[in-house]
């Protein structure tokens, strides 16, 4: 596919578009700073600007695509990962804005010129946890995509709207758009540097309900929503299939949810930000599960 990659320089893009890359994809990563790896094309442009997203998806890659002398390629899929990545970076109303009103003409372009497969990346955050004025216990466990989300921050509120809008142009094109909760992204030196922190202290990952996704799984996730198609809108939990931590899940839940209701049983280790979905639906199967990298506590 030809793939017009937002957002592909920030910490999850610059390891799904190398991944995607090898797949056999060719990507234009449109983004403020470059990517800098082998075979990434590299357009600067703001998604805030309506104009400059319809002018990215009409134009060359590069100079070689000009050799043909049949016009400019049409893109086969737009994945778009362009964001204020979080709280506290941009005031909140700017956060909020660029977040919106980005997807939105990101989004608004792809439909209006015909491309039928976008995928767009939501947050963990939508199911409000995270960025929680104080302590926040879930309504249910697992989170599943059919959760009341309700976040009370800029960040996640931005990415309920981007939901809300995806769904809406889908609804008037018809095309497929899947929206990715992504949890927190956990690139591959972080293992080392992170993880151990996380086992000396498990209470650190409960603004992250214990979700944790590896970015070349990522990588999967995004592959894979690239080449299933028909599903028309769909939300996904983008998250390994495991807990951040060491404990079980039920001494986990003993530990930090005693109160919290349970929609459904779950096995010994399974992720409380459940990735079942991607897992049914979309064939997903991890590659990169936190145990390979690092040894729980008396291993």
């Amino acid at each position: 596919m030809r793939i017009l990659f937002t957002g592909g320089s920030g910490k999850a893009g610059r390891h799904v578009v190398p991944y995607l890359l090898a797949q056999g994809h060719r990507v234009l990563n449109v983004d403020l700073v470059p990517l800098d790896h082998p075979g990434v094309d590299n357009l600067t442009a703001d998604i805030t600007d309506s104009g400059q997203m319809f002018n990215a998806l009409t134009a060359y890659a590069n100079f070689a695509e000009l050799e043909g002398g049949t016009g400019v390629p049409r893109f086969d899929a737009v994945v778009h990962f362009a964001a204020v990545p979080r709280i506290l970076i941009r005031p909140d109303n700017e956060t909020f804005r660029i977040n919106t009103v980005g997807t939105y003409n990101v989004i608004e372009a792809a439909v209006k010129l015909g491309i039928t497969k976008i995928i767009v990346a939501s947050s963990e955050t939508t199911y409000g946890i995270c960025f929680n004025d104080g302590p926040l216990s879930p309504k249910v466990l697992p989170l599943e995509e059919d959760y009341d989300v309700d976040p009370m921050d800029s960040y996640g509120l931005s990415k309920v709207a981007n939901e809300i809008t995806a769904r809406a142009f889908q609804r008037r094109s018809g095309a497929d758009i899947y929206a990715l909760r992504i949890g927190n992204v956990i690139e591959p030196h972080e293992y080392a540097t992170l993880f151990p922190g996380f086992f000396a202290d498990p209470a650190v990952r409960l603004r992250n309900a214990f979700c944790y996704i590896d970015a070349r799984d990522l990588g999967q996730i995004v592959q894979r929503c690239l080449t299933t198609d028909g599903l028309g809108f769909q939300i996904f939990n983008a998250g390994n299939d495991a807990n951040s931590v060491h404990l079980d899940t039920a001494e986990i839940l003993r530990r930090f949810y005693p109160d919290v209701p349970l929609s459904r049983a779950l096995g010994p280790q399974e992720a409380l930000f459940s990735n079942r979905k991607i897992r049914e639906m979309l064939g997903f199967a991890e590659e990169h599960p936190w145990t390979r990298y690092v040894s729980a506590p008396g291993e």
